[in-house]
C-alpha cells in the first residue's frame, strides 16, 4: 500500500478524516505566508489527537533557531519538514535543536534537480520531491504545481521518498504508476478552496492511494 501524508491540516474534522482513512503522516504548516499556517500552540492542540496514530510533521520554510526550538517544545513533532532553501548543514542543526527526524523537500523541474537530491541522503530521514513553484510565487509548495513524474521512474535512493506536487484523488493512481513512488504527499489537491481542506476529498484521496 502507498503511504500517504496529508499536509496542511487545520481543523479537527479534516484531521479525523485523514486518521480514519489511514494516513501515515499528518502535516502542520508553520509558515505565516501559507494559507494553511498554524502557530505551534494551535498546532499542538489540534494534532494531539494524532499521537500514536500517525507521524506528526511540522512543515517549515527556512525557519530560524528560535522557531525550530518553539516547535520542538510546544508541538513536539515526529518529523520536521524543511521546505525552503535549507542546506544539509542547516538540516543537521534542525535535528539537533528539535530531536525530530528530517524530511527534506527538493524542488524538481528536470533530471538535474533529481540528481541533486543525492546530497541529502546522508542527513535526511525522508526525501520529498515536489514541483518547483511557478515564477513569482512566494510559496515553495502547496500551489498545485506538478512536474514530470517519469523523472522519478527507476530512481534509487538510500532514503524513503514522497512524491508531491499537484496530486489529487483523480491522478494519484497514475502518479504512483508512472513514478514508482511508495509514498505520496497531498495538500491543495484535497481542498475546496486554497487553505481549506475537504474531508470527503481526503477520504477519496486515501482510498485512491490505497489501491494504487
Amino acid at each position: 500500500m502507498t503511504s500517504v501524508k496529508i499536509c496542511g491540516l487545520t481543523t479537527p474534522e479534516t484531521l479525523d478524516a485523514a486518521l480514519a482513512g489511514g494516513a501515515g503522516f499528518v502535516g502542520a504548516v508553520v509558515f505565516p505566508k501559507s494559507p494553511r499556517h498554524l502557530d505551534p500552540l494551535h498546532a499542538a492542540a489540534l494534532f494531539e489527537r494524532a499521537r500514536g496514530r500517525a507521524k506528526v510533521v511540522a512543515v517549515t520554510v527556512d525557519a530560524d533557531d528560535a522557531l525550530l526550538t518553539e516547535i520542538a517544545l510546544i508541538l513536539k513533532p515526529d518529523l520536521i519538514q524543511l521546505h525552503g532553501s535549507e542546506t544539509p548543514e542547516r538540516a543537521e542543526r534542525a535535528r539537533l535543536l528539535t530531536g525530530a527526524g528530517i524530511v527534506k523537500a527538493v524542488a524538481i523541474r528536470n533530471a538535474d534537480d533529481v540528481a541533486k537530491a543525492k546530497a541529502w541522503e546522508a542527513v535526511a530521514d525522508y526525501l520529498m520531491f515536489d514541483a518547483k513553484p511557478p515564477e513569482g510565487s512566494d510559496l515553495p509548495g502547496g500551489v498545485g504545481a506538478r512536474f514530470d513524474w517519469s523523472l522519478m521512474a527507476g530512481q534509487a535512493f538510500r532514503r524513503p521518498w514522497f512524491l508531491a506536487g499537484g496530486l489529487t484523488p483523480a491522478n494519484v493512481d497514475e502518479a504512483v504508476r508512472v513514478s514508482g513512488a511508495r509514498a505520496v504527499d497531498v495538500s491543495s489537491g484535497v481542498e475546496s478552496v486554497p487553505g481549506v481542506k475537504d474531508a470527503a476529498l481526503i477520504t477519496a484521496f486515501l482510498e485512491a492511494a490505497r489501491s494504487a
